[in-house]
């Protein structure tokens, strides 16, 4: 493939995991190494999940701006999980650059898995939209965060699908205010694991641009597609994560048939 058509791929490839993330929500940041990997064709797993950590880092921080302005965030309870989960993310971002490319894979299939899984319970929106930090709160959300930090930091993923369940036992906050939340930690865990990457020259700059323009269409595209698919948005939702448990399956397959 030549170099018009691998950033050509990359462009498709941002604009089909920046969709799926504006239609589904958490889970679809988990494509993105698979596609960098199979379709634009990249060679080494750690600069795959390096480079797709840092467009998460970039679309989560697009995300949380728009969930900001129509003030969805309990800022309190998202930096209290947050900050912990940075020390956490660059951590598990030191533990999967030392881990050979197809061990790596095959931990990122399970958590591929573990996503798809995930995604077939029904949400619910049951929660208390006026809740506030306290002590109590507080000793709750800290160690989570550096759990779920840890996961995002070695997956190179988000971690949106463990975060917005996390705020939600810890906190009692409704599945919307969970949701928009989640982004403070999405975007903190995105930049220190692609910075714990871009460190050890393992982010590729130029695709990452190419994801990144990509995916502003997908965002669009995305955005205009959401409201067509409210009535039937459970089957949607659980057909994706077919599609999700089926490539980490392809996922570790390649892994292991190496």
């Amino acid at each position: 493939m030549d170099q018009i058509s691998t950033y050509g791929v990359a462009v498709l490839s941002g604009g089909l995991v920046a969709f799926l993330l504006t239609v589904f929500g958490g889970g679809g940041s988990v494509l993105a190494t698979p596609l960098l990997l199979y379709a634009v064709g990249m060679q080494d797993a750690h600069v795959a999940i390096g480079t797709s950590a840092a467009a998460v880092a970039v679309n989560a921080a697009v995300g949380l701006a728009a969930q900001a302005k129509a003030g969805r965030i309990k800022w309190p309870c998202a930096l209290t999980f947050g900050a912990p989960g940075l020390f956490g993310a660059l951590v598990g971002a030191h533990i999967a650059k030392a881990l050979p490319s197809d061990t790596l894979l095959v931990w990122f299939a399970a958590a591929m898995a573990a996503v798809g899984l995930a995604m077939f319970r029904k949400p619910t929106s049951l929660g208390d939209p006026g809740i506030h930090i306290d002590a109590g709160k507080a000793m709750r959300l800290a160690p989570v965060g550096v759990l779920t930090g840890t996961a995002a930091g070695f997956f190179g993923i988000g971690g949106g699908f463990l975060v917005a369940p996390g705020l939600m036992a810890a906190t009692g906050m409704t599945l919307a205010n969970a949701a928009a939340s989640s982004l403070v930690s999405v975007t903190l865990f995105g930049v220190a694991t692609s910075a714990s990457y871009v460190t050890s020259g393992l982010v590729d700059g130029p695709i990452l641009l190419a994801l990144i323009v990509g995916g502003a269409g997908g965002v669009a595209s995305g955005a205009r597609l959401a409201p067509s698919l409210a009535t039937r948005a459970l089957l949607a939702r659980r057909l994706f994560a077919a599609m999700i448990v089926l490539t980490a399956a392809y996922v570790a397959w390649r892994a292991l048939a190496v």
